[in-house]
């Protein structure tokens, strides 16, 4: 480890594939020279929620799974999608994972940046759309083609250990031993590193479908 990097307590947060996206606003505003190309790896989502859990490695992967579609083998352009959570923020785990997909994808909600002039803009590209509940489900849509999928994760899929509710109890309570919690975190990652790095093994674990018909909300 690099001084003063991050040290994880799990191996396999290096392994998930990294996102590589361009950023045009980074080229104008001199934060890189023109066609190098941001790099998000597993780790920057865990930073960003300060914790490593389903929702938020389900995000990640959502993230993933939405650009591989609309961008193939292009690569994508942050600032350039538009993203629809369908709930509202407080909803399920909306509000973390949406958070995930902003910073990967450049979409912001109304706390986002207001543009330069007439470009730029990513304030509202991301909309909790509570009128139309879906279960886990996010719109992505890219602006230059109006390209739009809809991506639904279902962690349930996920094989979980039996003991993990009862080891979860203990720990916060504070009343697991040192093994107990060693073991919860053993059970609780490994369900993480499976949505990560075994999805293409859990069939339904993630849907992916065009959205032709699809109308976003304002922002």
């Amino acid at each position: 480890m690099s001084e003063g990097q991050s040290k994880w307590g799990q191996d396999f947060f290096d392994m998930v594939e990294p996102l590589r996206l361009k950023d045009p606003l980074a080229y104008i505003l001199g934060s890189m020279e023109e066609g190098e190309l941001f790099v998000f790896k597993y780790p920057d989502a865990v930073k960003l929620a300060g914790h490593s859990c389903p929702a938020i490695s389900g995000a990640y992967k959502i993230t993933a799974r939405a650009l591989s579609a609309l961008y193939g083998n292009e690569i994508p352009v942050r600032g350039d999608i538009r993203v629809a959570v369908m709930g509202k923020a407080t909803d399920l785990a909306y509000g973390p994972m949406s958070q995930v997909i902003s910073l990967i994808t450049g979409a912001a909600p109304v706390t986002g940046f207001a543009g330069l002039g007439r470009r730029f803009r990513r304030r509202d590209l991301l909309v909790f759309d509570g009128d139309h509940f879906e279960y886990n489900t996010f719109i992505f849509q890219r602006l230059d083609t109006e390209k739009t999928v809809s991506v639904t994760y279902n962690p349930d899929v996920v094989p979980e250990d039996p003991g993990l509710g009862e080891l979860i109890s203990l720990v916060l309570k504070g009343e697991a031993t040192e093994e107990e919690h060693k073991a919860f975190i053993k059970a609780w990652q490994g369900k993480v590193r499976m949505i990560l790095l075994e999805d293409n093994k859990l069939p339904g674990l993630f849907e992916l479908r065009e959205a032709t018909d699809y109308r976003f909300p304002q922002g």
